[in-house]
C-alpha cells in the first residue's frame, strides 16, 4: 500500500467559490486588522448566535489565552493531556497549573467521573476536550 494517509487534511471549497472573496480583499487592500470581510463575518455570527458581540481570533490558542485572562482564572485547571499541546501552554502562559486527568475510553473525552476526585481548593476551572468539537471547550 503506497497511498499516503494524512492525519489531518482540510476540506476546502472549490477555487471558483473562493475567487469572489479574494477579489473583495484585493479591492479593499485590507488583508488583516478588522477588514471588511472580518467585520461582515463577525456581524453575521452575532446575528446567527443572537448576541451583541463576537470577537474573532487567529487561532484557538490565542482565544483560550484571552478567555482565561478575561475570566481571571487563578490556580489549578483540570484538563486532559489528550489534547493539543497549546491547551497546556495557554494555561502555563497565564500562570496556571494544569492538573491532568485521564480520558473516557468510550469517547476520548475527559472522564467526568474523575473530575470530582481531583477537585481541591486550588482548582478554579476545567478545560474539556471534546472529540466532536473544533477545539477545546472551557467549562
Amino acid at each position: 500500500m503506497n497511498e499516503k494517509i494524512f492525519v489531518t487534511r482540510p476540506t476546502l471549497p472549490s477555487l471558483d467559490m473562493v475567487y469572489p472573496y479574494l477579489e473583495r480583499i484585493w479591492d479593499s487592500k485590507i488583508l488583516t486588522n478588522n477588514g471588511p470581510l472580518h467585520q461582515e463575518f463577525e456581524q453575521k455570527l452575532c446575528d446567527y448566535l443572537g448576541v451583541n458581540y463576537v470577537s474573532l481570533f487567529c487561532n484557538a490558542t490565542i482565544a483560550l489565552l484571552v478567555a482565561l485572562k478575561a475570566l481571571d482564572i487563578k490556580g489549578t485547571v483540570i484538563t486532559t493531556p489528550y489534547s493539543f499541546v497549546a491547551t497546556s501552554n495557554a494555561l502555563i502562559w497565564n500562570g496556571l497549573k494544569p492538573k491532568f486527568i485521564d480520558i473516557n475510553l468510550s469517547d476520548n473525552n475527559l472522564d467526568p467521573n474523575l473530575i470530582e476526585n481531583n477537585l481541591d481548593e486550588t482548582v478554579s476551572a476545567c478545560l474539556l476536550y471534546t472529540s466532536d468539537a473544533a477545539d477545546d471547550t472551557p467549562c
